[in-house]
């Protein structure tokens, strides 16, 4: 398993440098999230290619992580991470770290790329390892939770689209489809994405558990990192009032009925 963790370090190392290179002449630290989000799909198909295993054990998860990568890489990049202005949370960074933010990046960039290898231990058990035959079950089941949890992400990311160019210019917060249920429900589909892994690692038990450690990373990150913290502090300095009525009312991640309606404006 470590020489594939280097590997997959490796992967996502050259990426990750390539794009802060390419962040040093735009001056857009987020297309940071463009690298991490494309490195599994690169990842994935490094695996495949040292897999020990036959293509039936490692292609399902192959397929799902490949299609999850590519999706979420073409929605930051649809969005503009590599050629709109830099996020809100990014451009705080970058006033913190200053007069050292290029240095500071770098090495958020390598984290990011470190961050990638560290996952990959959710996805590596069925290159490796055959699954215990009285857990063949998990394995499909994994892979079903996790191929869901991707058409949930993107029903939300296109809802929150549609909203903001309905309201262009307003400030309003999205709260229609899955966005009236959960104030994040993309992060929220994001950890159940990874819990679909997880499951899946269990048929590959014991050595496939793991991949349990990747849906625990994703969750500590969205409550304690890079998730929801700096996305709801930018929308109260965006949105004011409105963002923290939203935020009395609807719930912050698991999607559930809202209380009942108050004024956002």
């Amino acid at each position: 398993m470590i020489h594939l963790l280097a590997l997959s370090w490796l992967a996502a190392a050259a990426l990750q440098l390539a794009l802060w290179l390419v962040a040093q002449r735009t001056r857009n630290a987020s297309i940071v999230d463009v690298g991490w989000a494309g490195s599994f799909a690169v990842v994935a198909a490094l695996l495949a290619a040292q897999a020990t295993t036959a293509p039936a054990i490692f292609a399902p998860v192959t397929v799902v992580v490949i299609a999850w990568s590519l999706r979420l890489t073409w929605h930051l990049l649809r969005r503009g991470a590599a050629t709109g202005p830099e996020e809100g949370r990014y451009r705080d960074l970058r006033q913190r770290w200053a007069p050292h933010a290029e240095r500071a990046f770098f090495l958020f960039f390598q984290a990011q790329a470190a961050l990638t290898a560290i996952l990959a231990v959710s996805i590596i058990p069925p290159f490796l390892w055959t699954p215990r035959p009285s857990l063949e079950l998990l394995r499909w089941l994994g892979v079903a939770i996790s191929a869901i949890a991707i058409v949930g992400e993107t029903v939300a990311d296109l809802q929150l689209k549609r909203f903001r160019r309905a309201h262009a210019g307003e400030r309003r917060v999205c709260d229609v489809g899955l966005w009236r249920y959960s104030r994040h429900p993309n992060y929220f589909f994001e950890w159940i994405y990874w819990l679909g892994l997880a499951v899946h690692g269990l048929a590959f038990a014991p050595w496939g558990l793991v991949a349990l450690l990747g849906q625990a990373i994703i969750l500590a990150s969205i409550f304690g990192v890079t998730g929801i913290p700096p996305t709801e502090a930018q929308a109260l300095r965006s949105r004011g009032d409105a963002y923290r009525a939203y935020q009395q009312r609807v719930s912050r991640f698991v999607p559930w009925p809202p209380k009942s309606r108050q004024n956002d404006a």
